[in-house]
């Protein structure tokens, strides 16, 4: 199989269209990094609570970081055919802006397979946090544009999402 045709495939699939776990058996070990972005959207009322005395359940940047930490070392047990790997570094940072709170992490690894994932799930389990921390304040409350930004290591080197304009 050429190269192009091995990237086209869904390599979770077999030839018959069964799902399957990829062999990374044969693959290197090789330092891989993975960045991921995401936003949720928040009403005036719960910015304006973040940003100051904070929400009625307490501290929700910081649980919501913890848990995103969480969620990328645990990512295995959540997606069935992700691999579990060893997760050396794990950042998420939480930013308030005037009608979100931008989410992003960072994920590192040195192991046969990439941290994509981890970092996905980083971000989604921060932003469902968060949701959790202020639906008292917010029912309407908003996860959009969870995607990967970055990737580095591996048998294909670095990606990066191209600028939107």
């Amino acid at each position: 199989m050429t190269d192009p045709e091995r990237e086209a495939r869904l390599t979770h699939l077999d030839q018959t269209g069964a799902a399957r776990m990829v062999d990374v058996s044969g693959k290197d070990v090789t330092a891989r990094t993975a960045t991921a972005s995401g936003r949720v959207r928040l009403s005036p009322e719960v910015v304006s609570l973040l940003r100051g005395d904070g929400v009625p359940k307490g501290d929700a940047l910081g649980v919501a970081r913890v848990a995103g930490i969480q969620a990328a070392k645990r990512t295995a047990d959540l997606v069935p055919l992700c691999h579990p790997i060893a997760v050396s570094r794990v950042e998420v940072d939480l930013r308030v802006d005037d009608d979100a709170v931008a989410i992003t992490a960072l994920v590192g690894t040195a192991d046969r397979t990439g941290v994509e994932m981890e970092a996905l799930t980083a971000v989604s389990v921060a932003a469902l946090t968060l949701i959790d921390m202020v639906k008292a304040v917010d029912r309407g409350a908003v996860i959009e544009h969870v995607r990967l930004e970055s990737k580095d290591g591996g048998r294909r080197g670095p990606w990066r999402r191209e600028a939107e304009p």
